[in-house]
């Protein structure tokens, strides 16, 4: 059973309006007519691989095929993204700094190939589709002692691997949080949107930039070229390099399990499941339709820190269509429903119990995978998610364009039926 097909509703992203820039970031921007913008900042292979080699002294990228994914994405970028003059900027200085940390991840391998033999046992994965709690539920649960989670600072920097003894005090962490800020200075609005900040954990898709290979990049940029290839490949290359990341992470700083989040592995459970056998996944759900306006409003802003192109509607149709959206959880039910997601491996969340009893909901989750609560580690979470505002918690009322009455989201509601049935998700409209 399929819920509909995409395009039987309307496309919200024509609802999409681009923020007001700051005043010296459009100044900045509107330089670029008067120079070679592409000349200044080049994004080729060449350039790139060359600066990235003098600036760490290391020569080896790996032979794992990554060279492929790299040329077809930045030649996506070159003819699609329609890149600003600060975009560019942006994009030279990130993709440096992940060339920078595969040269230094392969070497420290080369050193130390007994990392590989480090097992990561019984991964938790948060689940489900953005805006739907998973970020909140990320941090709340990352105060559980038992779970290691990535932060901002070590997926940007990963070499050398973090210690147990200086990870919060890793200077990393404020060479990190500069580029935090850097961000909230182009997005302002970001800071309302969604927690982003050195310390926090992050989702799986910002410690896998280094292979090049990922979802990750159709978020940051309008690439439909990429989207394609990305998804007419095998993502066993992305869950290795996946693992690869989490046992260097783990080699001098390890807990009891891994926790990690990433909505964009939800067309890939399988695969996933390929990988970490012994995975654990926690499925958060949320009113789709409610959830959908945030979406689109969160990957507008993310295009518009690098260019003034509008949101183009042959882009991202698995987040913010209707029918892409509906069809992924049809996958996720006929998984529960075959058995490859079997009881113990796997527990629901819905958002409107989470906010409301926190307490129960924690409880039941853990009940559900087989895992240990402490008291003491239950009442950290509990302190954690208190002083965490409302609108911290993936609040979507203020991004939401549709009403109850509104004939796409009376559609919208026939084309979600089967998932909220299912999960018991309430309307929130």
């Amino acid at each position: 059973m399929t819920s509909s097909s995409p395009g039987a509703v309307a496309d919200r992203r024509t609802l999409w309006t681009p923020p007001e820039r700051p005043a010296w970031l459009a100044r900045f921007n509107n330089m670029a007519a008067l120079v070679d913008i592409k000349s200044m900042v080049p994004l080729d292979s060449r350039s790139l691989l060359d600066e990235a080699r003098r600036n760490t002294g290391l020569e080896d990228f790996g032979e794992d095929g990554w060279r492929e994914h790299f040329e077809v994405l930045l030649k996506a970028i070159d003819e699609e993204a329609e890149l600003n003059f600060f975009g560019r900027i942006l994009s030279r200085s990130d993709f440096l700094v992940y060339l920078q940390a595969r040269l230094q991840i392969i070497d420290t391998y080369k050193r130390h190939p007994e990392i590989d033999q480090e097992e990561i046992r019984e991964p938790v994965f948060i689940l489900g589709f953005g805006r739907s709690g998973t970020t909140i539920l990320h941090e709340v649960l990352s105060q559980d002692r038992q779970f290691r989670a990535v932060r901002r600072w070590e997926a940007m920097y990963p070499c050398p691997p973090p210690t147990a003894e200086t990870y919060t005090s890793d200077p990393r962490i404020q060479r990190t949080a500069k580029l935090v800020e850097l961000v909230h200075e182009i997005a302002p609005e970001w800071k309302s949107m969604h927690a982003w900040g050195a310390e926090l954990p992050v989702e799986d898709i910002e410690f896998t930039y280094g292979s090049f290979f990922s979802e990750v990049w159709p978020i940051a940029f309008q690439i439909p070229s990429y989207e394609r290839y990305f998804a007419s490949r095998d993502p066993a290359f992305h869950f290795e390099w996946h693992k690869k990341v989490l046992k260097l992470l783990q080699w001098k700083y390890k807990k009891s399990h891994w926790l990690l989040k990433n909505p964009t592995h939800m067309p890939r459970i399988p695969q996933l499941l390929q990988a970490y056998p012994d995975a654990k996944i926690i499925l958060p759900h949320r009113d789709p339709i409610t959830t959908t306006d945030s979406v689109v409003n969160v990957m507008g802003a993310i295009y518009h820190w690098r260019s003034d192109k509008p949101i183009a509607l042959d882009q991202g149709d698995d987040w913010m269509l209707a029918g892409a959206r509906a069809r992924i959880w049809d996958e996720v039910i006929d998984l529960i429903e075959s058995g490859r997601l079997a009881p113990g491996s796997f527990a629901n969340v819905l958002y409107a119990d989470f906010i409301r009893d926190p307490k129960s909901t924690l409880i039941k989750t853990y009940r559900d995978l087989g895992l240990t609560l402490e008291d003491q580690d239950r009442e950290h979470m509990l302190a954690y998610m208190a002083m965490r505002s409302e609108g911290s918690h993936g609040n979507s009322s203020r991004y939401q364009k549709t009403t109850a009455d509104d004939p796409r989201a009376l559609e919208e509601r026939r084309i979600y039926a089967r998932y909220q049935q299912y999960f018991n998700v309430p309307d929130e409209t």
